[in-house]
């Protein structure tokens, strides 16, 4: 096929075949019997006292005549002599065969060249020369002109000044340029217009393979770096283009070259013959993404440089590469624990940053245990930034390579295999919210490594801005120092720290490790320490233990009450209020998440028993029906258990005799079943001191309205009808304007708006005066099913004690409450048995002996009431033959 070409002066061309499996030969051809002006030369740098020489006149346009009619385009040449050192002297022709447009003639006639000398017109060819150039002469046209032509003289600039300057002054706006050399795939030699600037070009955010100098002298070209340079060349040598100026590198210029065809960086990423370089891809400025883009093409396809590529994540299934899971912890700072659907627990590392470390050998005292979340600069803000985004949540994670597993050295630490992912949330890298904060910083990495972030050119962005901003671990200002104080373990401070946490009721944490289902590790950030916290009130099953000598097995359903706690409240924020310690400085306790009590929680799921110390604490009876629904379950703990009949729990109970002593109590409220619950009459005048001091307190300090968000479970203020404050619990938040609360001190309960609720001052808590309202039951009667029965009861006992004092005899404990009798204080007539004698209850039998002498008297009350067809006899005896006499219940 007929060759195209290339100019280099007005009066030399080389001419290059078609390319076949590589880059095609090439031959210069002189232009018989004419001659150009010499273009300018720049002095050889070997040669110390060589002068650049300029341009002779119209010698540039000419190259430029040439330039413009022949690149890109096919042409034919005759060769007409050779000489003995091999330069070739011949005729070109535009097009196919030598019909086309004689070049010489054209160049002759534009008076660009001249006829050589002493070349006598005896043949056609010098005929036609010479009358082309009398033509010219005639015309005025270029040399033939008048002057001397020093406007064609080009002010060539070999170097620049200012590179940063001159590419700045640009704006990144497209400058016109001629590309007048091809070193390489990637870098070219460039004449900027209309300033003649000659610079060296290379392209922004990629590398070719390239040509090695030897020490001889010679090339060797990389595998590929002829092809890509051809590609470069047969697209863009001696074209008109423009370039983008994007950065500068010493002399050279960083930029990107664009062509009415499309824009040679992306082309040779895509057709693998570069590979994107992470030191100049952050200036290309049409994105960094279209270039990976254009690179992750030709690796799929494995095309050239990429010929033996093999994916980082080439053996995973396309599930294990891209799923959702639930964060359940965060390590150091770039690390995360996830949930995966399957139930299965993965350590994820964030792709391509590091956490922040140590500077320097002996930044640390030898004689102290280093702790990395407290002591390495910005560790705990960067894992505080994670735990807050992360913790319970769900994030997709893609994976983007596999570190495998390296052996320890001298100097690094063995590393097991890891995982590496960009982790997103909401559409957010993970990643880059840390790095451009200044809480980690970005791997660098060899040019050939792929193994890395897929998002790796936002994070060097990312990391970009936080320098710029002086963003956390890149801050001039001083670094945040953590003294935090580990009490966990120390009996000494945790005695001097008890009265404290203890006075100051609900205390705000975050649990830092769980030892095992009910002994966690808290932070306790207003206090700055971290202490060791055990739950109360429950027994929770023990973990194994490594004891000198001998490992001590768990106890069934250890590790499901550890994973239980785990997911609960690993790094979530909870409320604690700490009762008491035990004799190693652990704190005892309860704690709440999201205002539910851990303990009861794990006594509902059957992961732990109640503890007879539970007894005297206010969640008593929570923890009580929760283990009895529990127990109906039979699961886990409860697996074994048998209910024990009503008439076994008798012979324990043999040899008592009924105790009676009686106390006095005030009724505050009796309940819809019958139940009532009375204040002790000996601390009466401690809560009239503190509600009255409490009032006083609020009066001056009133709560904002609005300001307070009620939670489950928590103590709090409420205005009750009277326009009073008194102290509350949270029972249920069914939205903001129906919150139902019980007035721990009377016992009753209200449905209230929360603005009628306030925060209870610390100095007026359960700890300072415990709830005062306790509830009983009555003991030997049972409460009617009926409900017109139950009410007719109800309003009896309303009518006969409530708001009274009476006496109070506790009988018999049960899982609800105590069961007891009361007596009127005046007359010390017995309350449950009038109600018997109204025949508006009915006995329960009790067969212990201690109790049967009550017993009996309540069954000849009843008796009575069933002859007078009182009440519920009025019917006569409605109740069937197996009747409730023989102490069942229905």
């Amino acid at each position: 096929m007929p060759p195209r070409c290339q100019v280099l002066s007005g009066c030399a061309i080389i001419v290059r075949g078609q390319p076949r499996g590589g880059p095609p030969p090439e031959r210069q051809i002189n232009l018989s019997n004419i001659r150009a002006g010499n273009l300018a030369r720049r002095a050889a740098a070997t040669q110390p006292d060589a002068k650049d020489t300029p341009d002779e006149p119209w010698a540039f346009p000419a190259r430029e005549f040439l330039r413009k009619k022949l690149i890109g385009k096919e042409v034919c040449f005759t060769i007409e002599n050779k000489t003995p050192q091999g330069r070739e002297y011949g005729m070109i022709y535009l097009g196919k065969d030598t019909n086309g447009e004689n070049i010489a003639e054209s160049l002759v006639a534009e008076g660009l060249a001249t006829r050589r000398e002493g070349m006598r017109a005896n043949n056609p060819e010098q005929n036609r020369l010479s009358e082309c150039e009398e033509q010219a002469k005639a015309a005025k046209k270029g040399m033939w002109s008048e002057g001397n032509g020093s406007h064609t003289i080009r002010d060539l600039k070999y170097t620049i000044e200012n590179p940063r300057h001159f590419v700045d002054s640009h704006h990144q706006k497209p400058v016109n340029a001629i590309i007048e050399h091809v070193r390489d795939g990637s870098v070219v030699r460039a004449l900027l217009l209309p300033d003649y600037y000659l610079v060296t070009v290379m392209l922004s955010g990629i590398k070719c393979p390239t040509f090695r100098r030897e020490a001889d002298g010679s090339e060797t070209p990389e595998p590929f770096a002829a092809e890509a340079k051809f590609f470069t060349e047969s697209r863009l040598l001696q074209r008109d283009v423009q370039i983008i100026l994007e950065s500068c590198h010493n002399q050279n210029i960083l930029g990107t070259i664009l062509h009415p065809n499309g824009n040679i960086t992306e082309l040779l990423l895509k057709e693998g013959f570069a590979r994107c370089v992470d030191w100049s891809i952050a200036v290309y400025t049409r994105g960094a993404e279209k270039l990976r883009a254009a690179e992750r093409f030709a690796k799929e396809r494995r095309l050239r440089i990429w010929r033996d590529y093999v994916a980082p994540t080439a053996n995973l299934d396309q599930k294990d590469k891209q799923f959702v899971a639930k964060v359940m912890q965060v390590l150091n700072a770039d690390a995360i624990v996830v949930k995966l659907n399957s139930g299965d627990y993965k350590t994820i590392h964030l792709s391509s940053i590091r956490p922040p470390r140590l500077e320097g050998e002996n930044t640390q005292d030898k004689n102290k245990k280093l702790r990395p979340l407290y002591d390495i600069p910005y560790m705990f803000e960067a894992r505080e930034f994670l735990r807050k985004k992360l913790i319970g949540k769900k994030v997709n994670v893609t994976v983007d390579y596999i570190r495998p597993a390296s052996p320890a050295t001298e100097t690094v630490p063995a590393f097991s295999e890891r995982t590496c992912a960009t982790v997103t949330i909401g559409g957010i890298n993970i990643a880059e919210a840390l790095v451009s904060k200044g809480l980690a910083t970005v791997i660098r990495y060899r040019q050939d490594d792929d193994q890395r972030s897929s998002h790796y050119d936002e994070l060097l962005a990312a990391e970009a801005r936080a320098i710029k901003n002086g963003k956390g671990l890149h801050s001039k200002k001083e670094v945040p120092i953590h003294r935090v104080a580990d009490i966990s373990g120390d009996t000494q401070k945790a005695k001097q720290f008890l009265p404290f946490l203890q006075r100051a009721g609900r205390s705000e944490a975050v649990v830092e490790y769980v030892f095992s289902g009910s002994r966690l590790k808290l932070y306790l950030p207003k206090e700055t320490c971290l202490i060791t916290f055990l739950l109360a009130g429950i027994e929770c099953p023990r973990g194994a233990r490594n004891l000198p000598g001998l490992v001590q097995e768990g106890e069934p359903f250890s590790e499901e009450a550890t994973l239980f706690t785990k997911e609960l409240v690993l790094q979530r924020e909870v409320e604690v209020e700490v009762e008491s310690m035990d004799k190693a400085g652990n704190f005892i306790g309860w704690l709440h998440i999201d205002g539910a009590n851990l303990s009861v929680l794990l006594v509902e799921h059957s992961l732990s028993k109640v503890h007879f110390t539970a007894e005297r604490s206010s969640y008593y009876k929570s923890l009580l029906s929760a283990e009895e629904a529990a127990k109906q379950k039979k699961e886990k703990v409860w697996a074994h258990y048998e209910e024990q009949p009503v008439e076994e729990v008798a012979p324990v109970l043999e040899e008592k005799e009924r105790s009676a002593s009686y106390k006095p109590v005030f009724v505050t409220e009796i309940t819809d079943d019958l139940h009532f619950y009375v204040q002790d009459v000996e601390t009466g005048t401690q809560l009239e001191k503190l509600m009255e001091n409490m009032r006083n307190d609020i009066a001056s300090h009133p709560p904002v309205e609005g300001s307070y968000a009620p939670r489950r479970g928590e103590f709090c203020i409420a205005k009750f009808v009277d326009g009073e404050w008194y102290r509350a619990r949270v029972e249920k938040v069914e939205s903001p304007a129906r919150v139902h609360v019980f007035y721990i001190d009377y016992g009753n309960r209200e449905i209230l708006p929360s603005t009628r609720l306030g925060t209870l001052p610390p100095a007026f808590s359960t700890r300072v005066l415990p709830a005062q309202a306790t509830e009983y039951a009555f003991a030997f009667i049972q409460v009617p099913q009926d409900e017109d029965a139950r009410t007719d009861a109800v309003d009896s006992v309303v009518r006969d004690i409530q708001n009274t004092q009476c006496l109070l005899n506790v009988e018999h404990l049960s899982a609800g409450c105590p069961h007891v009798t009361l007596q009127f204080a005046d007359s010390k007539g017995d309350v449950g048995l009038g109600l018997v004698k109204e025949g508006l209850v009915m006995v329960e039998v009790r067969k212990e002996k201690q109790f049967q002498k009550v017993i009996t008297e309540y069954l000849n009350a009843q008796e009575s009431a069933k002859s007078a067809r009182l009440n519920l006899w009025r019917y006569g005896d409605f109740r069937a033959d197996d009747a409730d006499e023989f102490g069942y219940s229905r």
